[in-house]
């Protein structure tokens, strides 16, 4: 019996691992499931422990494999600390932050973290009325000139505050809005792109599979001027889909190099177990990542992330 429930859980967790292996975020549950991937090493080794106590030493070959596999993709996915470095010399130091509202309900920390942080580029995301309409009374328009606020209620809206002037830029299609700009920042184009594609609920996972994808086409054309993606992804480097986006836009995680790619940002509420990283600051290598640090958003069911960059001539 203890062998039977053993192979079980060996199944489950082998099959999260094949599409792992072969870059593939397949159907439901799987994406819901390597949102957590870390969290697989507790059935792993309970089913290494039933192998042990039923002397299935086929099990137990098995579970060693599983868990051995699960530490290998549990490698921080992408270059590390020191080994992005800009060649050319410091124009400009940036600090971004993005932040997810929750409909909204977390605009009145939003505007206390902007008070205390002082970025010089906010991406919000989840900009409901409330947000538009906070921005527009309570910000003062000297601190960030420059807006690209998307007015739609709920989970809908999103905005890009710049204290840098700001251009109009392409818009990519999608059920919540995610917004473009170009800021010029020293004399430097830059393109600012907000993601918040659909989460991969069951029913929605074609559709988060599409507006990722656009994502991906985005950051693929634009290798040839200095970038910023930022906002949250509803992804994490265990999705396929995401890593799609880091490898062809040849874009570069922020909380990666800054040693935090396993720090959880979702969710943020009290006595949740399972938690992840799904917000993110993408940039490309025009930028050197300084620090990045998560935030508590009271209210939102996500933590804010601060990146300090520094903005170098290619």
């Amino acid at each position: 019996m203890l062998a039977w429930i053993a192979g079980l859980i060996l199944l489950g967790v082998s099959a999260v691992l094949v599409c792992r292996a072969l870059d593939t975020d397949a159907i439901t549950p799987v994406p819901q499931i390597l949102a957590f991937l870390p969290w697989l090493l507790a059935p792993a080794a309970f089913a290494l422990l039933l192998a042990g106590f039923a002397r299935w030493w086929t099990g137990l070959v098995w579970a060693v494999l599983a868990l051995a596999a699960l530490g290998w993709f549990l490698r921080p996915y992408g270059p590390g600390a020191g080994s992005v470095q800009p060649s050319g010399p410091l124009l400009q130091n940036v600090k971004v932050l993005t932040a997810n509202l929750q409909f909204g309900r977390a605009t009145d920390a939003l505007l206390a973290t902007i008070r205390s942080e002082k970025p010089d580029i906010v991406f919000v995301e989840e900009c409901a009325f409330v947000c538009a309409d906070a921005l527009a009374a309570d910000l003062p328009r000297s601190q960030y000139p420059y807006r690209n606020v998307v007015r739609k209620d709920g989970s809908q809206g999103s905005a890009i505050l710049s204290a840098f002037p700001l251009k109009d830029a392409n818009t990519i299609e999608s059920d919540m809005a995610m917004p473009g700009a170009v800021a010029e920042i020293h004399g430097v184009s830059v393109r600012l792109q907000l993601a918040h594609p659909m989460p991969p609920l069951p029913d929605q996972v074609p559709l988060w599979k599409r507006e990722m994808g656009k994502l991906r086409s985005f950051a693929a054309a634009a290798p040839a001027q200095a970038t910023i993606v930022a906002g949250d992804f509803n992804a994490g480097q265990d999705h396929a889909a995401f890593r799609a986006v880091l490898d062809d836009g040849k874009l570069h995680d922020s909380a990666r190099i800054a040693g935090k790619s396993r720090t959880w940002s979702w969710p943020a509420e009290s006595g949740r177990l399972l938690r992840t990283q799904i917000d993110h600051v993408l940039v490309s290598e025009d930028f050197q990542v300084k620090s990045a640090r998560f935030v508590t958003l009271d209210g939102s069911d996500h933590r804010g992330l601060v990146v300090e960059l520094g903005l170098h001539a290619r």
